[in-house]
């Protein structure tokens, strides 16, 4: 337990400034599942700092949890129960240290927001493309601790795919000084891809070497309407033939969706009269000479032709473009305005995305009735399964089904040889997840690795694998 003789002691090796008793954002989660506890917040302005407390939390046993954007859907940065820990936000770490627009490379520190990397970036002539509703608080030491998705992975990858390299404080203090940006590095065990993912229990993120990319000269898109998530994949497949890489999102989303909107939302005009029961948003990211609007005109007539598609708009300005996307960013908010009984965030090999959904509402079914949310990013398999009270009802009423409605679901995506974690992480919420359906092997190796990096088990206790004693 946190006492004030260490807390003394912390206070006497650090900046007068950095210490403070954590306020109320620092201890709740954006679902409301968890409620922190932390005796102690640490804001440090360097990464010597980082080592510091994390050197004299490791010598008296301390718990460090450590914070990003506080976004995080799966509790993995709220310590709800055990001992009162060292709440470790790298918030005042938020510089870009540097920017190397021919290498593609930018090193960010760990605090810095995501839509501020995106900014400088792009004020380099560069992009940076990970992209999610989060964006605006987000931090980078956060979505590289998770390993965040987002609505571009189908063309750049998830958070990992965009890291070059780390710098990165272990539990005894120790520093890894992993800022390279090699893109080839074949030098032993790839500890920045371990790290990536970890979820904070490894060690803590101070700064990273990220990739960036060419600005695209031409965006397009588009919003179809399709008759069901199998044409919607093959749709997908049509698109990759004909504009192969040039596809930087392609997201499905349900009449569901937009019912809730028009709910709750009102104010957000709809695309069409009558919300569809499927439709997919795709934007399209194409190099100088090659016209998107052109590229999305023959592929809606190429698959208006083989049935594919019965309606469509196209972005013929920016502003209609930046509408589409905004319809598909407010989902989850009305969503959270509906109240959910169970979000799932789940993926499926791709060409099992229609099985899964033929299958789940029956399954459902049989344990009561609801009304369901689809959606999510289809190109990579990844959706957001979210199951809703019937109007006249709320979350409150179904608490005693969540259990069974979620094993009902992962047992599903298990079955499907899928992922009850897509891009969320594991955090508090999925631990007893992880032990039902994840490797007994590879739970064995994360243990063993766990213990070697982290042997008084002070990094983020609880996340990830359960606190052993």
């Amino acid at each position: 337990m946190i006492d004030e003789a260490f807390v003394a002691r912390l206070n006497a090796a650090l900046p007068h400034d950095t210490l403070s008793k954590p306020g109320p954002g620092y201890l709740e989660e954006p679902r409301g599942r968890y409620v922190g506890r932390g005796g102690v917040l640490a804001r440090p302005r360097s990464t010597d700092q980082v080592a510091t407390i994390l050197r004299l939390c490791n010598e008296a046993r301390v718990p460090v949890v450590p914070y990003g954007g506080g976004t995080g859907l799966v509790g993995g940065q709220i310590a709800p129960d055990g001992p009162t820990p060292v709440i470790l936000s790298l918030e005042r770490m938020a510089a870009i240290r540097a920017i190397a627009p021919q290498e593609n490379v930018l090193i960010a520190e760990a605090g810095a927001v995501l839509a501020d990397v995106q900014a400088a970036a792009e004020g380099a002539g560069r992009l940076f493309p990970l992209s999610l509703g989060s964006e605006g608080s987000a931090r980078i030491g956060g979505l590289l601790a998770t390993n965040a998705g987002g609505v571009n992975v189908l063309r750049y990858g998830n958070a990992r795919d965009l890291c070059l390299g780390l710098e990165v404080v272990l539990a005894d203090g120790r520093i890894w000084h992993g800022l390279k940006r090699l893109r080839k590095d074949n030098t032993g065990y790839d500890l920045r891809n371990l790290i990536i993912g970890s979820e904070g229990t490894l060690g803590v993120i101070t700064a990273a070497s990220l990739r960036l990319y060419p600005q695209t000269a031409g965006q397009g898109t588009a919003l179809m309407v399709v008759p069901d998530p199998q044409a919607a994949l093959d749709l997908l497949a049509l698109a990759q033939d004909r504009i192969g890489e040039g596809i930087s999102a392609f997201e499905l989303i349900s009449r569901q969706g937009l019912e809730f909107q028009i709910e709750k939302m009102p104010e957000l005009r709809q695309p069409f009269a009558t919300p569809p029961a499927w439709m997919v948003l795709i934007d399209l990211g194409l190099p100088l000479g090659l016209d998107p609007g052109t590229a999305l005109e023959t592929l809606f007539e190429t698959a208006s032709d083989a049935g594919l598609v019965s309606d469509g708009l196209i972005a013929r300005s920016e502003a209609q473009r930046s509408h589409f996307w905004h319809l598909r960013e407010a989902l989850p908010e009305a969503n959270r305005l509906i109240g959910a009984i169970v979000s799932h965030d789940l993926s499926v090999p791709v060409g099992k995305v229609p099985e899964f959904i033929a299958r789940a509402g029956p399954a459902l079914a049989r344990i009561g009735r609801y009304r369901i949310n689809c959606f999510g990013h289809l190109g990579d398999g990844n959706l957001h399964y979210n199951v809703f009270p019937m109007l006249g009802r709320t979350r409150a009423d179904h608490e005693a089904e969540r259990d069974a409605i979620k094993t009902c679901i992962h047992d599903l995506v298990h079955a499907l040889d899928g992922s009850v974690s897509a891009e969320h992480g594991i955090g508090r919420l999925k631990v007893a997840d992880l032990e039902r359906y994840g490797d007994p092997v590879k739970l064995g190796v994360m243990r063993a690795i766990k213990s070697a990096l982290d042997p008084r088990g002070i990094l983020n206790p609880g996340a990830v694998l359960r606190s052993q004693g």
